[in-house]
């Protein structure tokens, strides 16, 4: 198949060459794209160099998929050129993730919506939430939900290369050049994560809040989060408590699990997953792989 990556050079775009070459990805001809200030840039994949080329709608022609974490405004802007010529885009942004047209997916849990795609597009969930719907999703099937809670203690390289240039820097004792954070973050734990709306919910908890309940498909599931960054350079944690509708034993529910000892319908979660792999990069290649399965018995 012919792949496209745009991104090519961030931290989620490396991560996914990784996983390509991991799983062993059938590619045929991979596009490595990337802003002006990385073009030019050379770039080795199971033995051959690539050079890294600025998108436009000539390179997409041709690809079958295309793999996009270049950030929201680059997906605006070059996720529908690329599907307009044929590519089927699976971006990893935050742009389409609310948008009806477009089907936000993780394999696991709703494989299915990915066959209802007008725009040609499909969204790969924040990070923190695919994590946490895979562990949702059987609580749903086999009891139903009434209530989600998080908390969630996110890394820093949940804020992309700056994030743990920043953490790398401050451990040394020198003041990072540029930081996305809005206080120190090492040795802290900062309970913001985006700019907080006129309610006080950060961006990052309204994103889970909103996915997970798109992902699930219930709508008025009520769900709360508790977004904060931690001094951890990847992997994110998250603490859950999750109230069924119906009660189910312990031994119904998987042996990690806590059942609240005074509601028999409430369970506590600790939920753990690598942000860079799962929380992006592999679930991206998990979708092209299940697209890629279905193309070939169509």
């Amino acid at each position: 198949m012919n792949i496209a990556l745009l991104g090519a050079t961030g931290a989620v775009g490396r991560t996914m060459l990784e996983i390509l070459s991991e799983r062993e990805v059938p590619v045929e001809r991979l596009v490595l794209l990337a802003s002006e200030r990385s073009a030019g840039k050379v770039v080795e994949w199971q033995g051959n160099s690539y050079e890294i080329a600025v998108p436009s709608e000539e390179v997409f022609r041709g690809i079958d998929y295309a793999l996009f974490s270049a950030g929201g405004d680059r997906s605006k802007e070059w996720g529908p050129v690329a599907a307009g010529v044929g590519a089927v885009v699976i971006d990893n942004s935050s742009a389409w993730r609310q948008d009806p047209q477009v089907p936000l997916v993780v394999p696991e849990v709703n494989a299915a919506a990915l066959a209802d795609r007008p725009k040609g597009i499909i969204a790969n969930p924040n990070c923190s939430t695919t994590q946490v719907v895979v562990a949702l999703k059987p609580f749903l099937d086999a009891a139903g939900l009434s209530r989600v809670i998080y908390t969630t203690f996110q890394s820093v390289s949940g804020a992309g290369e700056a994030g743990r240039a920043a953490l790398q820097a401050e451990q040394q004792g020198a003041q990072p050049e540029r930081t996305p954070f809005t206080r120190t973050i090492c040795g802290n734990a900062i309970p913001q994560i985006g700019e907080f709306d006129a309610d006080g919910w950060s961006v990052e908890e309204t994103k889970m809040r909103l996915e997970t309940q798109k992902i699930l498909g219930v709508t008025d599931l009520p769900v709360s989060a508790t977004c904060v960054r931690v001094p951890v350079e990847v992997g994110h944690s998250v603490e859950m408590t999750v109230e069924t509708e119906r009660p189910l034993s312990r031994e119904e529910a998987e042996e990690r699990l806590r059942v609240d000892p005074d509601r028999p319908n409430t369970f506590h979660l600790w939920v753990v997953a690598d942000n860079l792999r799962k929380g992006a990069a592999t679930n991206a290649v998990q979708i092209l792989e299940t697209l890629s399965r279905e193309r070939q018995t169509a």
